[in-house]
């Protein structure tokens, strides 16, 4: 929060980091459901006079906060979403605290999933994935609400239907034009959902995993394509727009979407000597994965209405 002190600007803000979490619910039928999250709490609050006068009064502990976390999650008797948790925990801190305006929850979950034994899904084994389940949520205390979604480190490739033309050439451009090419990026997204309260949340259990779900899927299937001719991709750009705008036009909960892809380049390789000029003569199939350095490319797609 801004304050002003001794006609200085005095910003400020506190809270805890990393604090990490495991839920477990076991269900009647002897299915086990787990999660891991690693939360961070941030709270904007009047507690003005801890830095001026080292009055700690109106301080909520960073020790508290953390506890607090394994306490709500011990109150959650039912399997719940990393969003509905974040928003559990800004509700609990802007309504328990008088001097708290706002609280910032950032959430990342781990990617535990169940594993498959003699093609059924065991009932409490689970195996660490990929891509991490990212949210934020920031909740006022009068109960306004942002509340973003996101995936980290969804890795997509595909070995043809890429290519790169008709880009801009002078004296410094080595790169040939192409129309076959290995595609492949660490996809990073982020999205808005258009709800602006706590109160306008879907009672639906489980609603932002499935619309997590779902959004991953579009984002994947929009890359690749049908399954057996698959899609074109004149650029990375193209290709970025094509995924955030298929995001945009399916869910009418989402307002906006950001997405980082960088281009991990797959290099052909050709090999010569003085003795022979074809040790390895590139066609399509030998290639030097690289990882820097790396394009990087990256936009946000709104609607128009969109505060984002």
């Amino acid at each position: 929060m801004m304050a002003q002190v001794a006609n200085l600007n005095l910003e400020q803000s506190h809270g805890k980091s990393r604090v990490r979490v495991a839920r477990v619910w076991r269900g009647r039928d002897g299915c086990h459901f787990m999660v891991e999250w690693n939360v961070n709490i941030t709270l904007l609050s009047h507690c003005l006079n801890a830095y001026v006068r080292g009055d700690n009064s109106d301080i909520v502990a960073t020790d508290t906060m953390k506890n607090t976390v394994y306490a709500k999650a011990k109150e959650c008797s039912e399997q719940l979403s990393v969003e509905d948790f974040a928003i559990l925990l800004g509700k609990h801190f802007t309504s328990s605290y008088q001097q708290v305006t706002t609280a910032i929850i950032k959430i990342v979950e781990k990617p535990w999933v169940r594993v498959t034994v003699d093609r059924q899904p065991h009932n409490h084994g689970f195996r660490l994935g990929s891509e991490r389940h990212v949210v934020e949520a920031i909740v006022q205390k009068s109960l306004v609400l942002q509340l973003t979604s996101g995936i980290e480190g969804l890795t997509l490739l595909k070995t043809t239907q890429s290519g790169f033309e008709g880009f801009i050439r002078d004296k410094y451009t080595a790169l040939p034009e192409t129309r076959e090419r290995m595609l492949a990026t660490e996809v990073t997204a982020s999205w808005r959902y258009s709800f602006d309260s706590v109160s306008s949340i879907p009672h639906k259990p489980l609603y932002f995993n499935g619309r997590y779900a779902d959004v991953k899927k579009v984002l994947t299937g929009t890359f690749f394509g049908p399954p057996k001719e698959g899609v074109y991709s004149p650029s990375v750009q193209s290709t970025l727009y094509d995924m955030a705008k298929a995001v945009l036009d399916r869910f009418l909960d989402i307002s906006s979407i950001q997405l980082k892809m960088p281009n991990i380049h797959f290099l052909p390789v050709n090999l010569s000597s003085k003795d022979n000029p074809t040790i390895v003569k590139f066609e399509d199939d030998v290639y030097l994965p690289t990882d820097e350095p790396h394009g990087t490319i990256e936009a946000s797609l709104s609607r128009v209405r969109s505060k984002m």
